[in-house]
């Protein structure tokens, strides 16, 4: 397995061949190791120590850490010769516009949020790694030849956690961000409108629309990213390319029973929430550990066919990441459980399905248990396909960068399926999109 600085590197080189391919003439200059290397790590390691807390990583949409992180990513950008601003939702631009080129311009990007207590790699590796590459692109005077204009966009919030509505920056770009989302409240009870205009950013409802790109101004949109999974360490390589990103529901389910105290209420007589959302949790992992046996064609409008059913079984994957209740004492029967589902598949039609199977399981478990349950689905994106053209150009860039860096000939790279949820979800409405993952090692 290649070393950490090593991987960091052939990453950071398959982009500037990638964007010197698709745009010029490929990439044949020196690999300049102190841009594409030594100074894109440095620059990781410092933006992950900008947080809102203290003891891990934190920053979310528009938090004081997030505008710093702007802010520093904004003068990296400058330093690589690009033309800088930040629009009307806080998301970061850099660009190259070389003389003579056409309007069509390529972008890259990435988020400069992240989750409770992340990883400094998510998303700033993306966001570093084709800034370094522009860099060498303007060093070697090659940015002059480029047939095409080239974008860096740090996206202000992919992760959705302040206000649980992901993609809001490259939503808006792709101009498919409702207007309704700047009333979304955070915990606090700050609307997005708000946290706008505390940051001197006038976005309102009427002029939201504006910052949506014109889709023939855009050749396409290559986002680069870790894994996040151990698919490329299992199998020794250090970089893939990413056939499609998996669809999305996120769904809040709320199970009421009746509350009492622990002592004095027989077990005979109790409609307890809690091991009614216990049995529906493991129900749960049931289904989407082997779909085959509870979905047939016969599902929702009968839509599910065999197809669907083996692609459920080689991407499906469900999880509960949040449970509570009220009043939450260890001497009183719960009156309340919440919990969370997120389930993801390549496949949308098999994925409704799955929705479909779980709310029988939901109504017959509730019913049996003399409990009401509510399931409301707060989030859902259909899967994308990645471009055929881009990923071929990316798989070439990648193919000659290992083998440029490592002397090893590696057949050929990976291509997976994706199932984190990305910008590119979002771009995909726009422009066609490109993924490339890098081992996090």
């Amino acid at each position: 397995m290649a070393s950490h600085y090593t991987i960091i590197l052939i990453f950071s080189v398959s982009i500037a061949a990638t964007a010197s391919t698709l745009l010029s003439d490929g990439l044949k200059n020196d690999l300049f190791p102190e841009i594409l290397r030594d100074v894109a790590v440095a620059r990781l390691y410092e933006l992950g120590k900008v947080s809102d807390a203290d003891g891990y990583l934190e920053r979310t949409f528009l938090s004081p850490a997030s505008i710093r992180a702007g802010n520093l990513i904004r003068t990296w950008m400058e330093d690589a010769g690009l033309t800088t601003w930040m629009d009307g939702l806080g998301n970061v631009h850099g660009r190259i516009q070389p003389p003579n080129a056409s309007k069509k311009a390529l972008l890259l990007g990435s988020h400069l949020d992240t989750v409770v207590d992340a990883g400094m790699f998510d998303g700033a590796l993306g966001i570093i790694s084709a800034i370094s590459a522009l860099k060498v692109l303007n060093v070697t005077g090659r940015s002059r030849n480029l047939k095409h204009p080239v974008e860096v966009i740090a996206f202000c919030d992919e992760e959705g956690v302040r206000f649980q509505s992901t993609f809001l920056g490259s939503a808006a770009i792709a101009g498919v961000l409702p207007v309704s989302t700047l009333q979304i409240p955070d915990k606090s009870g700050l609307t997005v409108q708000n946290v706008l205009r505390e940051n001197l950013i006038d976005t309102t409802e009427e002029n939201l629309s504006q910052l949506k790109y014109d889709a023939d101004s855009v050749l396409g949109y290559v986002e680069v990213h870790i894994e996040q999974g151990p698919v490329l360490e299992s199998v020794g390589l250090p970089l893939a390319v990413v056939k499609g990103i998996a669809g999305q529901t996120r769904i809040k389910l709320t199970v009421r029973g009746s509350q009492g105290h622990a002592g004095t209420v027989p077990m005979s007589m109790r409609q307890d929430p809690m091991v009614a959302a216990a049995e529906l949790i493991v129900s749960l992992e049931s289904l989407c550990k082997r779909p085959q046996d509870y979905i047939s064609s016969n599902g929702p409008d009968g839509q599910c066919n065999a197809f669907s059913i083996k692609s459920l079984s080689g991407s499906l994957v469900c999880t509960v990441g949040e449970i509570s209740t009220w009043p939450s004492a260890s001497n009183v029967i719960p009156g309340q459980v919440t919990f969370t589902i997120d389930i993801r598949t390549i496949d949308d039609i098999g994925r409704e399905a799955i929705i479909y199977e779980l709310s029988n399981q939901m109504d017959t478990i509730c019913d049996r248990r003399s409990v009401s349950c509510i399931m409301e689905r707060k989030h859902d994106a259909n899967a994308v396909s990645c471009d055929a053209g881009l990923n071929s150009q990316l798989k070439s860039a990648a193919y000659a960068a290992i083998k440029r860096m490592t002397g090893e000939d590696i057949g050929d790279v990976p291509v997976l399926m994706s199932g984190a949820g990305h910008d590119a979800m979002a771009m995909s409405h726009l422009t066609k999109v490109g993924s490339l993952i890098r081992l996090l090692s």
